[in-house]
């Protein structure tokens, strides 16, 4: 237990030393919020939004079997444990879902447009559900969501990141920094789902060296293996389900 402690306080140590490097190397400054300007791929993954629309439509015809993000990954059991925010993983650190990706694979295929694309998944937040103030892990990545399914009214559905208020639009792209303070209030009385993902952070030398082995590393760490262990066994009884459906 000692030993763990000592490795655990190590690599702590070694990330809040990255983030410091990242703060000072980062191309776009550090902004809690980004113009979508300033990356200009968010325009050609604005441009797939009916397809992806399309793909996310068939999802959500299971909406009621998919996971909790806290069943996947229980580091969010801190921030909701309830079944009120579902997820739909296409990858995560590197590891690809592959049965998903071919339910989705236009959603996949405008994935590609994204440099250092880490992460991609449907996010979808039941109504009158709150994810309360919280901060991402590490800020050598940032994030984007593309309103896919976006209810009124505006004053009812937003995101607080740092001092920022921020409201979604479908069709159109949020791109964010998440090691900001972060809140989201779904008012509303619908549903409302995002495409969300996470990218490499763009970076000078030496902090992009620093950062590509850090987020290579992470798919080693027990949170990224928990939580790929659990989306397999949700995967297995997911398509499991449905084959039997088909073969009744």
């Amino acid at each position: 237990m000692a030993r763990t402690s000592a490795v655990t306080r190590f690599f702590m140590a070694v990330v809040e030393w990255a983030e410091r490097l990242n703060l000072k190397y980062a191309i776009h400054g550090n902004p809690p919020v980004y113009d979508n300007a300033t990356f200009p791929w968010a325009k050609e993954v604005e441009a797939q939004t009916p397809a992806i629309r399309r793909e996310l439509e068939r999802v959500l015809e299971r909406k009621d079997e998919l996971p909790a993000f806290h069943e996947i990954s229980t580091d969010v059991a801190t921030i909701t444990n309830d079944r009120d925010w579902k997820t739909f993983f296409l990858c995560g650190y590197g590891l690809k879902v592959q049965k998903n990706i071919e339910q989705c694979p236009q959603t996949w295929q405008a994935m590609q447009k994204i440099p250092g694309l880490i992460t991609a998944m449907f996010s979808i937040l039941e109504p009158g559900k709150h994810i309360p103030a919280h901060r991402g892990p590490y800020n050598g990545v940032l994030r984007l969501h593309l309103g896919l399914i976006v209810p009124g009214p505006k004053d009812k559905l937003k995101i607080r990141v740092g001092n920022e208020i921020c409201h979604w639009d479908e069709g159109k792209a949020l791109l964010f920094d998440d090691a900001y303070n972060h809140e989201v209030w779904n008012d509303t009385g619908k549903l409302r789902v995002v495409l969300f993902v996470d990218f490499i952070k763009p970076l000078r030398f030496p902090a992009n060296l620093v950062n590509w082995v850090l987020l290579h590393l992470a798919v080693f760490t027990p949170f990224v293996q928990e939580g790929s262990l659990n989306q397999k066994a949700w995967e297995k009884k997911f398509y499991d389900e449905a084959e039997a459906w088909r073969n009744r």
